[in-house]
């Protein structure tokens, strides 16, 4: 794959991750912002018309569960999370963006780190969803490492 090739890649991938990181800020300023009672609510409406239909109904009893359990220290949890993972890649995603020789390692250290984190999640959770994104992540990490190798190639000797 030539060198423009990759670049174009790079930067679509660094840009959906960057996406990805608003709407994770965006998220975990809402979910700290909400209640759990409100969650609970939520829930409620949303389940209710397909429990009445269907006491057994999957996603609404799992749903409905969920929000019961979720309290207010899993809440906080997730909004910090959220916010501090979204808020890193955004950094990340800048510093990429511009170029900035740091960006590259880092940028591959904490993607290594969320990889590894999301694999021991997936262990406790079985989420597909965790997958999706570990797979998404190492293309991404392969793109900026690709993209670090052609960069440090163009850049003047010191």
């Amino acid at each position: 794959m030539n060198e423009r090739r990759i670049h174009q890649l790079f930067e679509i991938s660094v840009l959906l991750k960057g996406a990805h990181a608003l709407i994770e800020c965006i998220g975990g300023i809402v979910l700290g912002l909400v209640s759990t009672e409100s969650i609970l609510r939520l829930a409620n409406r949303v389940s209710q018309p397909e429990l009445l239909n269907d006491p057994k109904d999957f996603v609404a009893t799992h749903l409905l569960a969920w929000a019961q359990g979720f309290s207010v220290g899993t809440k906080n949890f997730y909004a910090y999370y959220l916010l501090s993972h979204g808020l890193v890649k955004i950094l990340l995603v800048i510093g990429l963006l511009r170029g900035k020789m740091w960006a590259y390692p880092a940028s591959l250290v904490a993607l290594a780190l969320f990889i590894a984190y999301q694999l021991y999640r997936f262990t406790e959770t079985h989420g597909i969803g965790l997958i999706i994104l570990t797979v998404f992540d190492l293309v991404v990490m392969i793109l900026i490492w690709q993209e670090y190798r052609i960069v440090r190639q163009h850049v003047p000797a010191e």
